[in-house]
Order: C-alpha cells, then sequence, then structure tokens
C-alpha cells in the first residue's frame, strides 16, 4: 500500500525538498504541506495522512503542540491486530542533537520517530516507512540514546509489580525486547518463535498496557526498570 505523508515546516524550502525526495518513492505519497502546526492539524483531519513529517520550531502552533493534539490522548481500540493508535497518523519528528528537551516532550506527545534535519535521503525514506509499519524504533543512535536518558530521570530502581502484573512471562519477554530496539523479526530469533506470533504478542502488550505504539512501548519499559 502507498504510504500517504503529509510534511509539516514552516520554511517553503525546506518542506519543498522534503516532498520532492519523498515524491520520489514510488511506494510513498505527498497528499500535502503545511506551514505551521495549526495547519497541520488541520490538513492531517482533512486528509488523514497515515505519517506526518513534523518539524519541532513551528509559528502559531509548534511541532510538539501539534503532534499532541493529534495523536495524544486514550485508545479508543483493541485486539493484538489493531492499530494502537486507530486510525490517528504516525509522527516523524525532525530533530537536531541540540534538542534533546523537545524531543523529550515529543514522546510524551506520542512522537513514534525521530530523524535528523541532515539525514539522508535514504534515511528520510526508511524513516517513514519504519514509522509508518511501527514495526521497529527509528535511527537507533538517536532513539535509543534520547528514550534511555529521558527515561534514567524518572524510571523505578526495581520493576513495578503493576507495570508487569498486565503481562503475561512471554508478553514481559517481549516487552523487554521491543526495549533493547529489536524488530519482530530478531525478537522471534531470539525467542524462538515465528514471527505472527511475536506480532500477536506486540499487539497484546500494547493493548493491555493502552500505548500508542512500540517507541511508548520502549519509554515505558525504561520509567518501570523493566530494563537498564
Amino acid at each position: 500500500m502507498t504510504i500517504r505523508v503529509l510534511i509539516a515546516d514552516d520554511q517553503v524550502m525546506i518542506r519543498d525538498g522534503l516532498a520532492a525526495l519523498l515524491s520520489s518513492d514510488p511506494g510513498i505519497e505527498v497528499i500535502g504541506q503545511a506551514g505551521n502546526g495549526r495547519e497541520a492539524v488541520e490538513l492531517a483531519r482533512k486528509l488523514d495522512p497515515d505519517v506526518i513529517v513534523m518539524d519541532i520550531r513551528m509559528p502559531e502552533m509548534d511541532g510538539l503542540a501539534a503532534t499532541a493534539e493529534l495523536v495524544g490522548g486514550p485508545r479508543t481500540d483493541s485486539g493484538p491486530d489493531a492499530d494502537p493508535a486507530g486510525t490517528r497518523p504516525k509522527v516523524l519528528v525532525l530533530t537536531t542533537f541540540d534538542l534533546d528537551e523537545y524531543v523529550y516532550e515529543a514522546l510524551g506527545s506520542g512522537a513514534s520517530g525521530f530523524l535528523l534535519k541532515d539525514a539522508s535521503a535514504a534515511d528520510l525514506v526508511n524513516g517513514v516507512r519504519v514509522v509508518a509499519a511501527g514495526d521497529a524504533l527509528l535511527a537507533p543512535s538517536i532513539t535509543r540514546r534520547l528514550i534511555g536518558d529521558f527515561a534514567r530521570r524518572r524510571r523505578h530502581q526495581r520493576p513495578s509489580p503493576k507495570a508487569t502484573a498486565a503481562l503475561t512471562p512471554r508478553e514481559l519477554d517481549v516487552l523487554r525486547l521491543i526495549a533493547r530496539g529489536l524488530s519482530n523479526a530478531e525478537i522471534a530469533a531470539e525467542l524462538v518463535l515465528a514471527e505472527q506470533t511475536v506480532k500477536t504478542h506486540v499487539g497484546h502488550v500494547l493493548t493491555k498496557l493502552a500505548l500508542r505504539d512500540r517507541t511508548q512501548a520502549v519509554v515505558y519499559a525504561y520509567e518501570n526498570g523493566l530494563v537498564g
């Protein structure tokens, strides 16, 4: 299926450049561009994109507020194969290393991935595909560092009984491996399971813990001391 993308950035040249790069991939369609967060929210609700490539610093409404408005709030769906965010778009945040504090807030707002603004065209296309699939963390060199530091600020020293009570031992194993950044295929190899079985376990974990996606699952695991 074609991935439908909305681009939100206050600089026209950057928007046009991102649109050109993404449109060159036959599996991606750029369906709209927004110059600020408010416009991004309005266009997203009108056009229903699969992924929004979201800048952080924009006028009227920044990317963090727009992300929270679009994908924040409790889940309304259920089931192992349900989209943890329902019909909400996935958000790929554009960031730089000197904006860590913004990225921490983006994690809480519901962003699914992070991409450096100086990333290559291949990284951009791959990032959109990864976020759209919800299958793995984007750019481990960035995401693991940010999530790890973010979670160390608030995590418990020992696993929280409340955090693990809803999960079966196998689901807990899967959550810990998600937090290490493993994909479904890698988890399947690690636990000697079929990949479809892993997908089912991942769906159960997200549903039981009311998490939006795998990125939120990583944050949850770190905050509750399930991984170190």
